[in-house]
């Protein structure tokens, strides 16, 4: 079995479905509200589980009533939670998402994941040093980010950065990636490339393998010193995009072994699959249903 630690967030979405977008400064009848588990580190977490991993979190929740939730919602999942801490008189991570049109606007609110520390992922060497991949996103402090990186990096495990929220990254960061994953404005403002549009030049420029996520045109990626590859897109009607992304990335971590052009394949279907249900973990598929959809598109 597939052995996946996530280094994230963990966050309470708070979710609103509206039948568009307000202006600034309109007030707008939304058409139902929801809380749902979200954070993009227990996004990939759950995700991950879900597609058969053995998957461990690491990460912290608030000592609120949404702390709770979140972290039995990620023991209910079957993520390992023996790194996720509760951190007494800090409120949970939120996410206040507004979909509309198949669409997202979202506003994180940090909380309890801005308490994440090198010395926690330090404290999770062992299950680092046991995992086939490391994931890890930027919705935790940076000093975390960078120590999930070294330690990886000595226990020769590959990480998977996904690069969201976007920001100007250090080349020697990005060279010890087995694979950084953005969309293209991430790409560009992690490179430092604003103006620049061609994003095949951009994937080329990366000082590391790129999987370049495109919504509905699918994923472009290359090894090192390969040209870009495309795998299209799959067409689904959209529901909620929230969580497809994460969707995308676990599936990439699980699958990786089975070859990147199969393991991007199955991403962009488990992704797909996600986008066409509501909600951010409550959409993820599980393995068999990535193959049924596999199977029903060739």
């Amino acid at each position: 079995m597939t052995r996946i630690v996530v280094v994230g967030s963990i966050n309470m979405d708070l979710v609103t479905l509206s039948p568009r977008f307000p202006d600034p400064g309109e007030t707008l009848t939304g058409d139902r509200f929801l809380t749902i588990p979200g954070g993009k580190g227990a996004n990939q977490a759950v995700a991950a589980a879900r597609l058969g991993a053995n998957v461990s979190m690491v990460g912290c929740v608030g000592d609120d009533a949404f702390g709770k939730q979140l972290y039995e919602g990620l023991v209910a999942e079957g993520v390992d939670v023996a790194h996720v801490t509760r951190v007494e008189g800090v409120g949970s991570g939120t996410a206040s998402i507004t979909v509309a049109g198949g669409e997202n606007s979202i506003v994180v609110v940090p909380g309890a994941n801005g308490r994440v520390t090198p010395a926690q992922v330090e404290a999770a060497r062992d299950i680092v040093r046991g995992a086939d991949a490391v994931l890890v996103q930027l919705e935790i402090p940076l000093d975390a980010v960078e120590a999930t990186l070294r330690v990886a990096q000595e226990e020769g495990v590959p990480v998977i950065l996904n690069p969201a929220p976007a920001q100007r990254l250090p080349a020697e960061w990005l060279s010890r990636l087995r694979f950084l994953t953005p969309n293209q404005h991430e790409l560009t403002t992690v490179l430092g490339a604003q103006g620049e549009t061609d994003f095949q030049e951009l994937i080329r420029r990366a000082p590391c393998p790129v999987v370049l996520t495109r919504g509905e045109d699918g994923a472009w990626f290359r090894e090192q010193g390969e040209p870009p590859r495309h795998q299209p897109g799959f067409k689904v009607e959209p529901v909620d995009s929230t969580g497809a992304g994460d969707t995308f990335n676990a599936a990439l971590a699980v699958y990786l072994s089975e070859g990147l052009d199969t393991a991007v394949r199955k991403a962009c279907a488990a992704a797909a699959i996600a986008v066409s249900r509501l909600g951010a973990q409550a959409g993820m598929p599980r393995a068999d249903e990535v193959d049924a959809f596999l199977a029903s598109q060739s």
